[in-house]
């Protein structure tokens, strides 16, 4: 999905979010209807019944088929690290993105369980973009460029994509991305991360806020995002517009990847509506994130580890939907006799 070379960057950005299409009617409807006859109680698997619908409407498939999952981490580095805002130091991206190679990480064993494809984007994950606390993060050219390569993600007929992520500082900077967005102090927004201490989480703050205090009321979304966010959080943002325009169903993460989403509904509320939000971390400011988009997790698990862990697992539920609805036998087909019938 290349972008044009005639306009400025970001405007082919709003241009593509402008023209996001709606649900598939057609495929709701038959979905519903199907459900009606497939022997169960009416509304007996709840979520289940809700998540086989959307799944329909945004894949424009009735009955709803996932073959293709993906999992795609992006991961990159972020020059705030050195501020000492995390507990880890920068040079476990690099070991992080060997381990996923490996095998050893969480991630890999939540996709063998659920039987996800998995694939990390490196974006320069040696090359840490500067410090949001003193310069901006990207130039807007940069900054697209990403987006794009975000959206090239989908490429090879993914059905279902869960998105991941992974870089030392990256909740600061998902902290600062959302209380450019949303405002409030940057104590609202901050949590401790990887497990920082009290020291640790007032350096957060403070970098939090002196990212913020550089944007100077600045309330585009992109700029937003160029300013104060990072690689991982661009390429998120283009591949849940690519998604859109794709027909792709996203299931989104944590809080980071959540940062990622806000930019898009920022800049357009609607532009979510086929993402489903995998469960609410233990980062106060996911939770505060969510409800600001009034968007309900389907998981709680006290979880903060990333890596799109949250999102396999709900993928291992919304692939089960798909199947229950796909799967289970009419009341005809079965020769079961149906609700007030003799």
């Amino acid at each position: 999905m290349p972008l044009s070379e005639t306009a400025l960057p970001f405007d082919d950005i709003r241009n593509l979010v402008k023209s996001i299409p709606g649900p598939d009617e057609e495929a709701l409807q038959t979905t519903r209807a199907r459900d009606a006859q497939l022997t169960k109680p009416a509304g007996s698997l709840g979520k289940l019944e809700q998540i086989a619908e959307w799944l329909a409407a945004w894949s424009g498939k009735a009955p709803p088929k996932i073959t293709r999952p993906l999992v795609a981490i992006f991961a990159t580095a972020h020059g705030v690290a050195d501020k000492g805002v995390s507990a880890f130091p920068s040079a476990v991206n690099r070991q992080m993105v060997d381990n996923f190679a490996s095998g050893g990480a969480a991630i890999n064993q939540i996709c063998r369980a659920n039987d996800l494809g998995l694939k990390v984007f490196d974006l320069a994950v040696d090359m840490p973009t500067p410090s949001i606390t003193d310069e901006d993060a990207l130039d807007e050219a940069n900054c697209a460029a990403t987006m794009a390569y975000g959206m090239e993600a989908l490429a090879g007929g993914i059905d279902l994509v869960c998105l991941g992520e992974m870089g030392i500082g990256n909740t600061t900077i998902a902290a600062a991305v959302l209380n450019g967005l949303f405002g409030g102090s940057a104590e609202d927004w901050i949590g401790r991360g990887t497990g920082i201490d009290d020291e640790g989480l007032a350096r957060k703050r403070d970098a939090v806020a002196a990212a913020v205090a550089r944007l100077n009321g600045e309330k585009d979304p992109l700029e937003v995002l160029r300013k104060v966010g990072g690689r991982e959080i661009a390429a998120m943002a283009g591949l849940i517009i690519a998604a859109r325009l794709q027909r792709v169903p996203v299931i989104v993460d944590g809080f980071v990847t959540t940062a990622a989403a806000a930019v898009v509904y920022a800049m357009d509320p609607a532009g979510l509506d086929h993402c489903l939000f995998a469960h609410v971390s233990a980062e106060a400011g996911h939770r505060r994130a969510l409800e600001t988009m009034n968007k309900e997790p389907l998981l709680d698990f006290g979880m903060r580890l990333g890596e799109g862990s949250g999102a396999a697992l709900a993928a291992g539920i919304v692939k089960a939907a798909a199947e229950m609805h796909s799967g289970m036998a009419t009341f005809a087909d079965a020769g079961v006799a149906e609700k007030g019938v003799d």
